[in-house]
Protein backbone atom coordinates (compact mmCIF):
# COMPACT_ATOMS: atom_id res chain seq x y z
CA UNK A 1 0.00 0.00 0.00
CA UNK A 2 1.35 3.43 -0.97
CA UNK A 3 2.17 5.75 1.94
CA UNK A 4 0.34 9.07 1.91
CA UNK A 5 2.64 12.06 1.56
CA UNK A 6 1.50 14.29 4.41
CA UNK A 7 4.32 16.86 4.51
CA UNK A 8 7.97 17.56 3.76
CA UNK A 9 9.82 14.23 3.58
CA UNK A 10 13.50 15.08 4.07
CA UNK A 11 15.96 16.18 6.74
CA UNK A 12 17.20 19.01 4.51
CA UNK A 13 15.65 22.47 4.42
CA UNK A 14 12.84 23.26 2.01
CA UNK A 15 14.28 24.93 -1.15
CA UNK A 16 13.56 28.62 -1.59
CA UNK A 17 10.31 29.21 -3.45
CA UNK A 18 9.22 25.57 -3.23
CA UNK A 19 5.55 24.94 -4.06
CA UNK A 20 3.98 22.18 -1.98
CA UNK A 21 0.76 22.35 -4.01
CA UNK A 22 -1.19 25.01 -5.87
CA UNK A 23 -2.03 27.02 -2.74
CA UNK A 24 0.89 26.42 -0.33
CA UNK A 25 4.44 27.66 -1.00
CA UNK A 26 7.69 28.53 0.79
CA UNK A 27 8.78 32.15 0.89
CA UNK A 28 11.64 33.50 3.02
CA UNK A 29 11.59 30.43 5.26
CA UNK A 30 7.87 30.68 5.97
CA UNK A 31 4.73 29.04 4.64
CA UNK A 32 2.47 31.22 2.53
CA UNK A 33 -1.13 30.62 1.50
CA UNK A 34 -2.44 31.97 -1.76
CA UNK A 35 -5.17 31.58 -4.33
CA UNK A 36 -4.16 29.92 -7.62
CA UNK A 37 -3.80 32.47 -10.44
CA UNK A 38 -3.28 35.27 -7.90
CA UNK A 39 -0.06 37.03 -6.93
CA UNK A 40 -1.34 37.81 -3.43
CA UNK A 41 -0.01 35.58 -0.64
CA UNK A 42 -0.72 35.38 3.09
CA UNK A 43 2.23 34.81 5.45
CA UNK A 44 0.65 32.42 7.94
CA UNK A 45 3.34 32.90 10.58
CA UNK A 46 2.64 36.63 10.61
CA UNK A 47 -0.78 35.91 12.03
CA UNK A 48 1.04 35.04 15.26
CA UNK A 49 4.34 36.92 14.99
CA UNK A 50 3.50 40.10 13.09
CA UNK A 51 0.63 42.02 11.56
CA UNK A 52 -0.87 41.18 8.17
CA UNK A 53 -3.76 43.61 8.49
CA UNK A 54 -5.72 41.76 11.15
CA UNK A 55 -4.95 44.55 13.62
CA UNK A 56 -3.28 42.39 16.24
CA UNK A 57 -1.38 39.18 16.71
CA UNK A 58 -3.72 36.22 17.04
CA UNK A 59 -3.64 33.42 19.60
CA UNK A 60 -2.79 29.79 18.95
CA UNK A 61 -4.58 27.50 18.24
CA UNK A 62 -6.23 29.27 15.31
CA UNK A 63 -8.67 28.08 12.69
CA UNK A 64 -8.30 29.58 9.20
CA UNK A 65 -11.20 29.83 6.74
CA UNK A 66 -9.83 30.87 3.32
CA UNK A 67 -12.87 31.61 1.15
CA UNK A 68 -11.10 32.34 -2.18
CA UNK A 69 -10.25 28.65 -2.51
CA UNK A 70 -13.95 27.72 -2.49
CA UNK A 71 -14.69 30.01 -5.41
CA UNK A 72 -11.59 28.79 -7.24
CA UNK A 73 -12.58 25.12 -6.90
CA UNK A 74 -16.08 25.80 -8.19
CA UNK A 75 -14.71 27.72 -11.17
CA UNK A 76 -12.12 25.01 -11.89
CA UNK A 77 -14.76 22.25 -12.12
CA UNK A 78 -17.03 24.40 -14.29
CA UNK A 79 -14.12 25.05 -16.61
CA UNK A 80 -13.30 21.33 -16.85
CA UNK A 81 -16.87 20.46 -17.84
CA UNK A 82 -17.01 23.36 -20.31
CA UNK A 83 -13.75 22.35 -21.99
CA UNK A 84 -14.62 18.67 -22.24
CA UNK A 85 -18.19 19.42 -23.41
CA UNK A 86 -16.76 21.50 -26.26
CA UNK A 87 -14.19 18.81 -27.05
CA UNK A 88 -16.69 15.92 -27.34
CA UNK A 89 -19.66 17.96 -28.56
CA UNK A 90 -21.84 17.36 -25.50
CA UNK A 91 -25.16 19.21 -25.71
CA UNK A 92 -26.31 18.98 -22.09
CA UNK A 93 -25.58 21.56 -19.37
CA UNK A 94 -23.52 21.11 -16.20
CA UNK A 95 -25.02 21.94 -12.80
CA UNK A 96 -22.47 22.47 -10.01
CA UNK A 97 -24.23 21.74 -6.73
CA UNK A 98 -22.78 22.22 -3.27
CA UNK A 99 -23.48 19.38 -0.80
CA UNK A 100 -23.97 21.41 2.36
CA UNK A 101 -23.43 18.54 4.80
CA UNK A 102 -19.68 18.90 4.21
CA UNK A 103 -19.71 22.30 5.93
CA UNK A 104 -22.86 24.28 6.68
CA UNK A 105 -21.15 27.36 8.14
CA UNK A 106 -22.73 30.65 7.08
CA UNK A 107 -19.58 31.95 5.40
CA UNK A 108 -19.32 28.75 3.34
CA UNK A 109 -22.95 28.72 2.18
CA UNK A 110 -22.73 32.45 1.44
CA UNK A 111 -19.65 31.84 -0.70
CA UNK A 112 -20.95 28.83 -2.65
CA UNK A 113 -24.22 30.59 -3.47
CA UNK A 114 -22.34 33.75 -4.37
CA UNK A 115 -20.27 31.67 -6.80
CA UNK A 116 -23.49 30.52 -8.48
CA UNK A 117 -23.66 26.95 -7.17
CA UNK A 118 -26.94 25.12 -6.75
CA UNK A 119 -27.65 23.89 -3.22
CA UNK A 120 -28.06 20.34 -1.88
CA UNK A 121 -29.24 19.49 1.63
CA UNK A 122 -30.33 16.61 3.82
CA UNK A 123 -32.09 17.76 7.02
CA UNK A 124 -34.79 20.06 8.36
CA UNK A 125 -32.28 22.61 9.69
CA UNK A 126 -30.81 22.76 6.18
CA UNK A 127 -34.24 23.95 5.01
CA UNK A 128 -34.14 26.76 7.56
CA UNK A 129 -30.70 27.76 6.27
CA UNK A 130 -32.00 27.79 2.70
CA UNK A 131 -34.94 29.97 3.72
CA UNK A 132 -32.58 32.47 5.36
CA UNK A 133 -30.46 32.55 2.22
CA UNK A 134 -33.60 33.25 0.15
CA UNK A 135 -34.54 36.12 2.48
CA UNK A 136 -31.05 37.59 2.15
CA UNK A 137 -31.22 37.43 -1.64
CA UNK A 138 -28.31 34.97 -1.88
CA UNK A 139 -30.32 31.93 -3.00
CA UNK A 140 -31.60 33.18 -6.34
CA UNK A 141 -34.83 31.84 -7.94
CA UNK A 142 -32.94 30.10 -10.77
CA UNK A 143 -30.89 27.96 -8.36
CA UNK A 144 -32.09 24.45 -7.62
CA UNK A 145 -32.39 23.25 -4.04
CA UNK A 146 -31.91 19.47 -4.05
CA UNK A 147 -33.53 17.85 -1.01
CA UNK A 148 -31.80 14.55 -0.29
CA UNK A 149 -31.99 12.50 2.91
CA UNK A 150 -34.81 10.66 4.66
CA UNK A 151 -38.08 12.60 4.60
CA UNK A 152 -40.92 10.26 5.69
CA UNK A 153 -44.47 11.59 5.72
CA UNK A 154 -45.13 13.75 8.76
CA UNK A 155 -41.47 14.31 9.59
CA UNK A 156 -40.16 17.79 10.35
CA UNK A 157 -37.98 17.63 7.24
CA UNK A 158 -40.85 16.64 4.95
CA UNK A 159 -43.13 19.37 6.31
CA UNK A 160 -40.37 21.96 6.09
CA UNK A 161 -39.71 21.11 2.43
CA UNK A 162 -43.39 21.75 1.67
CA UNK A 163 -43.13 25.17 3.33
CA UNK A 164 -39.89 26.00 1.52
CA UNK A 165 -41.71 25.57 -1.78
CA UNK A 166 -43.65 28.76 -0.97
CA UNK A 167 -40.37 30.69 -0.62
CA UNK A 168 -38.37 29.01 -3.38
CA UNK A 169 -40.17 27.49 -6.35
CA UNK A 170 -37.08 25.63 -7.58
CA UNK A 171 -37.14 23.13 -4.69
CA UNK A 172 -36.61 19.52 -5.84
CA UNK A 173 -37.25 16.71 -3.33
CA UNK A 174 -35.34 13.51 -4.12
CA UNK A 175 -37.38 10.43 -3.23
CA UNK A 176 -35.62 7.76 -1.15
CA UNK A 177 -38.72 5.66 -0.38
CA UNK A 178 -42.15 5.29 -1.94
CA UNK A 179 -43.77 6.67 1.22
CA UNK A 180 -42.13 10.04 0.61
CA UNK A 181 -44.32 10.70 -2.44
CA UNK A 182 -47.66 11.04 -0.62
CA UNK A 183 -46.96 14.38 1.17
CA UNK A 184 -45.90 15.94 -2.13
CA UNK A 185 -48.97 14.59 -3.92
CA UNK A 186 -51.50 15.71 -1.30
CA UNK A 187 -49.88 19.14 -0.88
CA UNK A 188 -51.39 20.28 -4.15
CA UNK A 189 -48.18 22.16 -4.90
CA UNK A 190 -46.32 21.61 -8.15
CA UNK A 191 -42.94 19.96 -7.65
CA UNK A 192 -40.18 18.80 -9.92
CA UNK A 193 -39.04 15.58 -8.24
CA UNK A 194 -35.94 13.41 -8.23
CA UNK A 195 -35.57 9.67 -7.68
CA UNK A 196 -32.57 8.14 -5.96
CA UNK A 197 -31.64 4.57 -6.79
CA UNK A 198 -30.12 2.26 -4.23
CA UNK A 199 -26.50 1.97 -5.37
CA UNK A 200 -23.04 1.90 -3.89
CA UNK A 201 -19.77 0.41 -5.02
CA UNK A 202 -18.94 -1.22 -8.34
CA UNK A 203 -22.04 -3.03 -9.64
CA UNK A 204 -22.02 -4.40 -13.17
CA UNK A 205 -25.46 -6.08 -13.28
CA UNK A 206 -28.95 -5.29 -12.04
CA UNK A 207 -28.71 -8.23 -9.65
CA UNK A 208 -25.60 -6.73 -8.10
CA UNK A 209 -27.36 -3.37 -7.76
CA UNK A 210 -30.19 -5.05 -5.90
CA UNK A 211 -27.65 -6.47 -3.45
CA UNK A 212 -25.89 -3.14 -2.89
CA UNK A 213 -25.41 -2.57 0.83
CA UNK A 214 -26.84 0.93 1.01
CA UNK A 215 -29.58 2.32 3.24
CA UNK A 216 -30.29 5.07 0.71
CA UNK A 217 -32.56 4.95 -2.29
CA UNK A 218 -35.07 2.78 -4.12
CA UNK A 219 -34.48 -0.69 -5.51
CA UNK A 220 -35.17 -1.19 -9.21
CA UNK A 221 -38.78 -2.25 -8.76
CA UNK A 222 -39.43 0.70 -6.46
CA UNK A 223 -37.68 3.05 -8.88
CA UNK A 224 -39.96 2.14 -11.79
CA UNK A 225 -43.08 2.21 -9.60
CA UNK A 226 -42.13 5.64 -8.26
CA UNK A 227 -41.55 6.96 -11.78
CA UNK A 228 -45.00 5.73 -12.84
CA UNK A 229 -46.63 7.28 -9.75
CA UNK A 230 -45.03 10.63 -10.58
CA UNK A 231 -46.14 10.36 -14.20
CA UNK A 232 -49.74 9.86 -13.09
CA UNK A 233 -49.68 12.63 -10.47
CA UNK A 234 -51.27 15.91 -11.61
CA UNK A 235 -48.79 18.10 -9.69
CA UNK A 236 -45.52 16.13 -9.79
CA UNK A 237 -42.95 15.84 -12.58
CA UNK A 238 -39.96 13.51 -12.72
CA UNK A 239 -36.96 15.78 -13.33
CA UNK A 240 -33.84 14.14 -11.86
CA UNK A 241 -32.26 10.71 -11.48
CA UNK A 242 -29.73 10.32 -8.63
CA UNK A 243 -27.12 7.54 -8.70
CA UNK A 244 -24.48 7.84 -5.96
CA UNK A 245 -21.67 5.27 -6.05
CA UNK A 246 -18.99 6.20 -3.49
CA UNK A 247 -16.90 8.81 -1.76
CA UNK A 248 -13.45 10.22 -2.63
CA UNK A 249 -13.02 7.97 -5.70
CA UNK A 250 -9.47 8.52 -6.93
CA UNK A 251 -9.40 6.25 -10.01
CA UNK A 252 -11.28 7.87 -12.96
CA UNK A 253 -11.86 4.57 -14.73
CA UNK A 254 -13.19 2.91 -11.59
CA UNK A 255 -15.41 5.94 -10.94
CA UNK A 256 -16.91 5.70 -14.42
CA UNK A 257 -17.24 1.91 -14.14
CA UNK A 258 -19.37 2.36 -11.04
CA UNK A 259 -21.59 4.90 -12.80
CA UNK A 260 -22.22 2.93 -16.00
CA UNK A 261 -25.19 0.86 -14.71
CA UNK A 262 -26.88 4.07 -13.58
CA UNK A 263 -26.28 5.69 -16.96
CA UNK A 264 -28.00 2.73 -18.58
CA UNK A 265 -31.01 2.99 -16.27
CA UNK A 266 -31.22 6.75 -16.81
CA UNK A 267 -31.55 6.24 -20.56
CA UNK A 268 -34.28 3.60 -20.06
CA UNK A 269 -36.16 5.90 -17.68
CA UNK A 270 -35.83 8.81 -20.10
CA UNK A 271 -37.30 6.68 -22.92
CA UNK A 272 -40.44 6.16 -20.84
CA UNK A 273 -40.56 9.51 -19.01
CA UNK A 274 -39.65 12.40 -21.35
CA UNK A 275 -39.64 15.08 -18.62
CA UNK A 276 -36.57 13.48 -17.02
CA UNK A 277 -33.59 15.67 -17.90
CA UNK A 278 -30.90 15.58 -15.16
CA UNK A 279 -28.43 12.80 -14.42
CA UNK A 280 -27.13 13.43 -10.88
CA UNK A 281 -24.02 11.36 -10.17
CA UNK A 282 -23.96 12.58 -6.57
CA UNK A 283 -20.67 12.87 -4.74
CA UNK A 284 -17.39 11.03 -4.99
CA UNK A 285 -15.30 13.69 -6.72
CA UNK A 286 -11.92 13.55 -4.94
CA UNK A 287 -9.80 16.43 -3.69
CA UNK A 288 -6.19 16.77 -2.56
CA UNK A 289 -6.01 15.97 1.14
CA UNK A 290 -2.34 14.94 0.89
CA UNK A 291 0.60 16.16 -1.19
CA UNK A 292 0.77 13.06 -3.41
CA UNK A 293 -2.79 13.48 -4.73
CA UNK A 294 -3.16 12.88 -8.46
CA UNK A 295 -6.51 12.81 -10.24
CA UNK A 296 -7.17 13.73 -13.88
CA UNK A 297 -10.47 15.61 -13.74
CA UNK A 298 -10.52 16.13 -17.51
CA UNK A 299 -10.09 12.39 -18.09
CA UNK A 300 -12.95 11.52 -15.75
CA UNK A 301 -15.34 14.09 -17.22
CA UNK A 302 -14.43 12.93 -20.73
CA UNK A 303 -15.24 9.35 -19.75
CA UNK A 304 -18.53 10.40 -18.15
CA UNK A 305 -19.83 12.58 -20.97
CA UNK A 306 -18.78 10.11 -23.64
CA UNK A 307 -20.55 7.24 -21.83
CA UNK A 308 -23.70 9.35 -21.55
CA UNK A 309 -23.55 10.20 -25.26
CA UNK A 310 -23.05 6.61 -26.36
CA UNK A 311 -25.73 5.18 -24.08
CA UNK A 312 -28.34 7.81 -24.91
CA UNK A 313 -27.65 7.32 -28.62
CA UNK A 314 -28.40 3.59 -28.27
CA UNK A 315 -31.76 4.38 -26.69
CA UNK A 316 -32.43 7.30 -29.04
CA UNK A 317 -32.95 9.81 -26.22
CA UNK A 318 -31.35 13.24 -25.67
CA UNK A 319 -28.30 13.46 -23.46
CA UNK A 320 -29.10 14.78 -19.97
CA UNK A 321 -27.89 17.76 -18.07
CA UNK A 322 -25.23 16.54 -15.63
CA UNK A 323 -25.25 17.36 -11.94
CA UNK A 324 -22.54 16.66 -9.37
CA UNK A 325 -22.98 17.17 -5.63
CA UNK A 326 -19.63 18.52 -4.54
CA UNK A 327 -19.11 18.64 -0.78
CA UNK A 328 -15.59 17.60 0.15
CA UNK A 329 -14.27 18.80 -3.21
CA UNK A 330 -15.72 22.27 -2.59
CA UNK A 331 -14.63 22.86 1.00
CA UNK A 332 -11.78 20.57 2.02
CA UNK A 333 -8.93 22.82 0.96
CA UNK A 334 -10.32 26.10 2.30
CA UNK A 335 -9.92 25.10 5.97
CA UNK A 336 -6.78 24.87 8.11
CA UNK A 337 -5.93 24.55 11.80
CA UNK A 338 -2.76 26.24 13.05
CA UNK A 339 -0.93 25.38 16.29
CA UNK A 340 2.23 26.27 18.18
CA UNK A 341 4.69 23.58 19.21
CA UNK A 342 4.63 24.10 22.96
CA UNK A 343 7.05 21.38 24.04
CA UNK A 344 9.44 18.69 22.79
CA UNK A 345 9.79 15.43 24.70
CA UNK A 346 12.47 12.87 23.94
CA UNK A 347 11.00 10.48 26.53
CA UNK A 348 13.20 7.56 25.42
CA UNK A 349 11.13 7.16 22.27
CA UNK A 350 12.58 6.26 18.88
CA UNK A 351 11.36 9.62 17.55
CA UNK A 352 10.98 12.85 19.57
CA UNK A 353 7.49 13.92 20.57
CA UNK A 354 6.44 17.41 19.44
CA UNK A 355 3.44 18.59 21.48
CA UNK A 356 0.97 21.11 20.07
CA UNK A 357 -1.13 23.52 22.14
CA UNK A 358 -4.41 21.92 21.05
CA UNK A 359 -5.98 18.62 20.10
CA UNK A 360 -5.64 16.68 16.85
CA UNK A 361 -8.57 14.35 17.45
CA UNK A 362 -10.94 17.18 18.45
CA UNK A 363 -9.94 19.57 15.67
CA UNK A 364 -10.17 17.06 12.81
CA UNK A 365 -11.76 13.87 14.19
CA UNK A 366 -11.45 11.85 10.97
CA UNK A 367 -7.74 11.48 11.74
CA UNK A 368 -8.65 9.58 14.90
CA UNK A 369 -11.88 7.89 13.75
CA UNK A 370 -10.94 6.91 10.17
CA UNK A 371 -7.12 7.19 10.22
CA UNK A 372 -7.51 9.92 7.61
CA UNK A 373 -4.41 11.79 6.45
CA UNK A 374 -4.20 15.55 6.11
CA UNK A 375 -1.36 17.84 5.00
CA UNK A 376 0.86 18.93 7.92
CA UNK A 377 3.51 21.61 7.35
CA UNK A 378 5.51 24.07 9.48
CA UNK A 379 4.72 27.75 9.13
CA UNK A 380 8.20 28.82 10.28
CA UNK A 381 11.81 27.56 9.93
CA UNK A 382 11.24 25.97 6.52
CA UNK A 383 14.80 27.01 5.63
CA UNK A 384 16.22 25.02 8.59
CA UNK A 385 17.05 21.27 8.87
CA UNK A 386 14.19 18.86 9.59
CA UNK A 387 13.91 15.64 11.58
CA UNK A 388 11.32 12.88 11.70
CA UNK A 389 9.00 13.32 14.68
CA UNK A 390 5.84 12.14 16.34
CA UNK A 391 3.15 14.74 16.97
CA UNK A 392 0.89 14.75 19.99
CA UNK A 393 -2.04 16.83 21.16
CA UNK A 394 -2.34 18.38 24.58
CA UNK A 395 -5.05 15.97 25.75
CA UNK A 396 -4.30 12.91 27.86
CA UNK A 397 -5.74 10.59 25.21
CA UNK A 398 -3.35 8.05 23.68
CA UNK A 399 -5.11 8.44 20.30
CA UNK A 400 -4.47 12.21 20.12
CA UNK A 401 -1.47 11.71 17.83
CA UNK A 402 -0.38 12.31 14.26
CA UNK A 403 0.23 10.56 11.93
CA UNK A 404 -2.71 8.34 12.95
CA UNK A 405 -1.68 5.09 14.62
CA UNK A 406 -2.17 2.70 11.65
CA UNK A 407 -0.23 5.04 9.34
CA UNK A 408 3.25 4.39 7.98
CA UNK A 409 3.64 7.91 6.55
CA UNK A 410 6.62 9.76 8.04
CA UNK A 411 6.24 13.26 9.48
CA UNK A 412 9.20 15.65 9.33
CA UNK A 413 9.31 19.01 11.12
CA UNK A 414 12.12 21.53 11.73
CA UNK A 415 14.67 20.77 14.44
CA UNK A 416 14.46 24.42 15.53
CA UNK A 417 11.38 24.67 17.76
CA UNK A 418 11.54 28.25 19.07
CA UNK A 419 8.48 30.00 17.62
CA UNK A 420 7.67 26.87 15.63
CA UNK A 421 4.11 26.93 14.37
CA UNK A 422 2.54 24.21 12.25
CA UNK A 423 -0.59 23.92 10.15
CA UNK A 424 -2.95 21.12 9.19
CA UNK A 425 -4.46 21.75 5.77
CA UNK A 426 -7.38 20.38 3.74
CA UNK A 427 -9.46 19.97 6.90
CA UNK A 428 -12.35 22.20 5.77
CA UNK A 429 -14.85 19.44 4.92
CA UNK A 430 -16.80 17.53 7.58
CA UNK A 431 -14.26 18.07 10.38
CA UNK A 432 -15.99 21.05 12.01
CA UNK A 433 -19.40 19.45 11.53
CA UNK A 434 -18.21 16.21 13.17
CA UNK A 435 -16.38 17.98 15.99
CA UNK A 436 -19.30 20.32 16.64
CA UNK A 437 -19.43 24.11 16.68
CA UNK A 438 -19.49 26.00 20.02
CA UNK A 439 -19.89 22.71 21.86
CA UNK A 440 -17.76 21.07 24.52
CA UNK A 441 -14.85 19.11 23.08
CA UNK A 442 -12.86 16.11 24.23
CA UNK A 443 -10.88 16.81 27.42
CA UNK A 444 -12.94 20.04 27.68
CA UNK A 445 -10.58 22.06 25.50
CA UNK A 446 -12.04 25.42 24.44
CA UNK A 447 -12.75 25.99 20.76
CA UNK A 448 -10.12 28.02 18.88
CA UNK A 449 -10.45 31.53 17.54
CA UNK A 450 -11.55 31.50 13.89
CA UNK A 451 -10.17 33.82 11.21
CA UNK A 452 -12.21 34.17 8.02
CA UNK A 453 -10.07 35.40 5.14
CA UNK A 454 -11.43 36.70 1.86
CA UNK A 455 -9.80 38.45 -1.08
CA UNK A 456 -11.09 41.07 -3.49
CA UNK A 457 -9.11 43.03 -6.05
CA UNK A 458 -5.85 41.68 -4.66
CA UNK A 459 -6.56 42.80 -1.08
CA UNK A 460 -7.29 40.56 1.89
CA UNK A 461 -10.17 41.16 4.26
CA UNK A 462 -10.39 39.57 7.70
CA UNK A 463 -13.16 38.66 10.10
CA UNK A 464 -12.31 37.33 13.56
CA UNK A 465 -14.79 35.06 15.34
CA UNK A 466 -14.01 34.62 19.04
CA UNK A 467 -13.23 31.19 20.40
CA UNK A 468 -14.57 29.75 23.62
CA UNK A 469 -13.61 30.73 27.14
CA UNK A 470 -13.39 28.18 29.97
CA UNK A 471 -16.61 29.74 31.27
CA UNK A 472 -18.35 28.91 27.94
CA UNK A 473 -17.26 25.28 28.19
CA UNK A 474 -18.47 24.98 31.79
CA UNK A 475 -21.83 26.47 30.86
CA UNK A 476 -22.21 23.95 28.00
CA UNK A 477 -21.73 21.15 30.53
CA UNK A 478 -24.30 22.54 32.95
CA UNK A 479 -21.95 24.18 35.44
CA UNK A 480 -23.76 27.47 36.01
Amino acid sequence: MTQAMIGWEAETAVPAGHRFNDYLREKNGRLHLHTPHSDNTLDLADLFLGDVGVGRSLPSPLEIIYLPLIRQRIERMRQVFAEVSAEVGYNGRFHYTYASKANAAEEVIRTTLGAGAHHEMSSTVDVDIARLMVQRGLLQPDKMVICNGFKPAGSLYSNNILRLKDNHANTIPVIEDLGEIAPLLTSGKRFDVGLRQKSYGHNTTEAEMEEANSRFGLNLDGLWRAADYLSAAPNLTLKLYHYMVGSQLTDPDDFLGRLKPGIEIYARLRKRHPHLSIFDFGGGMPVAMTLDFNFDYHHFVRLLLTALQETCARYDVPVPDVMGEFGRYTTSEHGAHLFKIMAVKENGSKLPWYIIDGSIMSSFPDSWALSEHFICLPLTHLNQPFQQVQLGGITCDSDDVYPPKPSHSPLYLPIETDDLYIGFFSVGAYQEMLGGVKGSKHCVLPEAVELIVDEENGRFSFQILPGQTPKDVLANLGYT
